[in-house]
């Protein structure tokens, strides 16, 4: 028997639990490796940016409306492709800030001296404008810088009098456009070496809002903040990701119990059943105690229903060779025991025998001949009995007729729908009816009739006799390979299981049905 190379391989349970703790830590590869979890927070800080400095932006441009008229000078035209639609009823900035597509920035540049001084006017805004802005840092722990429409920083805790207009974000402001960018910054002390698996610590985020007034400039509100640390907002949330962590733990525990019931089980079952019948145990034929899946039931019962039908045919066979060896038995022993006799007389080892005693002897020699030779032929159609069937198909009227031709002698009535097509050959169809037949006439059967029905799907052939009837203990044995009443006369015992394996396997059957007088079969026949 060949078996696998021996080498190691995973188990079925092992290959479960790495699939399922590899979905287990898939979230944790996606907050730690694809910073999944730091765009949300630098996402989130830039919208709040927004909303700030949109706030901070409209009270600003107020401001500057108020103070047109008195010469208050405006800053660049913004281009028509930046305007925003005067339809739109809403036109939101969405935050689109990405840790992961190289929008990280080298450190804020310093600010420079202003090329020249922000207006009065606009130095006065700036002022109107620092307690608010002293009071929002202190909620928000942003910081701002108001800026005018050259770039020179008019409010705010620092640089004020100095000029961002060098800077990029603060320059695409300048001309109309809000930007935001990521920036490196450098932290007031060193972080924790765990932090460095997060790179949310080490960064900025900036945006500058352009302050639009009458299609033109007047400033820029100048924004920016650290993100929430991953570390640190895990431990504030801590609670509702240790909930997040059972659940999904839960889940593939539920998860590698679906597998283990619904695969593992039913597999062990299966392979433990095989080693089973392996061993000659017929009880391992019954159903499995639990299938999982239809797939699974489906294998399950094609490999237990094969394995059965191989262990019947095994000892079909047993049985057969043993009833063959029986039956050829009894005629070589007659046939060596005459030709001995017939032997001896020849060389004078003993006495002569009469010429009516070698005639007798012959005649034994060739009767027994005459009954291994129908023996063979029986075991030759046999074995094309229970041959695949390949696409074989017939009407029963010419099947009839060949049967009449066979046995001129008999009486062969026949009636109903032999137009019918069934799906088997002739030659095997008449296989089963000449059997029939035969077994019939040794039984002094005088008339053969054949009555044929039509069930759309079958069709049914009644093959009655007027013979002599089967006994009630033979009833259950007409069928048996071997067995016969009529062995003293030529019979085999074949003819009746021939019949029957044709008709199995051809997916029909064949059955003895009760009458009050003779014998009646009825055969299955599938249509075609």
């Amino acid at each position: 028997m060949s078996a696998a190379p021996d080498k190691w391989r995973p188990s079925l349970t092992f290959v479960i639990f790495t699939v399922l703790a590899t979905v287990g830590v898939l979230p944790l590869v996606g907050l730690f490796f694809f910073r999944l979890y730091d765009n949300q927070l630098i996402r989130q800080t830039q919208a709040e940016l927004i909303a700030q400095s949109r706030v901070l932006a409209t009270i600003y441009a107020q401001e500057v409306t108020a103070r047109l008229d008195s010469g208050l000078t405006l800053g660049a035209e913004v281009p028509p492709n930046v305007l925003p639609d005067p339809g739109d009823q809403v036109t939101p900035i969405r935050p689109e800030l990405d840790l992961t597509a190289n929008d990280l920035l080298r450190r804020r540049p310093d600010a420079i001296p202003a090329p020249q001084p922000a207006q009065p006017a606009y130095l006065e805004i700036g002022a109107r404008f620092n307690p608010i802005i002293r009071e929002t840092q202190k909620v928000t722990l942003a910081g701002f810088r108001i800026l005018d429409p050259q770039g020179v920083v008019i409010a705010g805790r620092y640089e004020v009098g100095q000029s961002l207009a060098h800077i990029e974000e603060v320059a695409d402001a300048l001309h109309g456009q809000y930007r935001a960018t990521l920036r490196n910054r450098v932290p007031d002390r060193p972080p924790p070496p765990i932090y460095s698996f997060s790179r949310g610590l080490g960064v900025h985020v900036f945006s500058a809002m352009p302050v639009i007034v009458n299609n033109r400039v007047a400033g820029v509100i100048y924004t920016t903040r650290t993100p929430s640390n991953i570390f640190d907002h895990l431990y504030q949330e801590r609670g509702k990701f240790v909930l997040a962590g059972l659940a999904v733990i839960l889940g593939t525990i539920a998860i590698g119990l679906v597998f283990s019931r619904t695969i593992t089980l039913p597999m062990r079952e299966l392979i433990e059943r095989a080693a089973r019948i392996g061993r000659g145990d017929r009880e391992a034929f019954r159903p499995l105690r639990h299938y999982g899946t239809r797939e699974f039931a489906q294998l399950s019962q094609s490999f237990l229903g094969m394995a059965e039908q191989l262990a019947r045919r095994s000892d079909y066979i047993a049985t057969f060779s043993a009833h063959l060896t029986h039956e050829l038995k009894s005629p070589l022993t007659s046939i060596k025991g005459a030709a001995e006799l017939l032997q001896d007389s020849v060389q004078g080892k003993s006495g002569s025998l009469t010429p009516d005693e070698q005639k007798t002897f012959i005649a034994n020699i060739l009767s027994d001949t005459q009954r291994l030779e129908a023996m063979a032929q029986r075991l030759r159609e046999l074995a094309r009995a229970e041959s695949l069937p390949q696409n074989e198909r017939t009407e029963l009227a010419p099947v009839i007729a060949d049967l009449k031709s066979r046995f001129p002698m008999s009486s062969i009535e026949a009636s109903g729908s032999l137009d019918r097509t069934i799906g088997m050959s002739g030659e095997k169809a008449l296989i089963v009816l000449s059997h029939l037949t035969d077994n019939a006439m040794r039984h002094q059967a005088g008339t053969i009739r054949l009555e044929a029905v039509d069930e759309r799907t079958t069709l049914l052939l009644t093959v009655s006799n007027d013979g002599e009837p089967i006994s009630a203990p033979n009833r259950d044995r007409i069928f048996d390979a071997f067995f016969t009443t009529r062995r003293d006369q030529g019979g085999t015992g074949m003819g009746l299981a021939i019949a029957r394996a044709v008709m199995a396997s051809h997916g029909g059957s064949i059955r003895l049905k009760p009458t009050d007088d003779g014998v009646a079969f009825e055969l299955q026949f599938p249509a075609a």
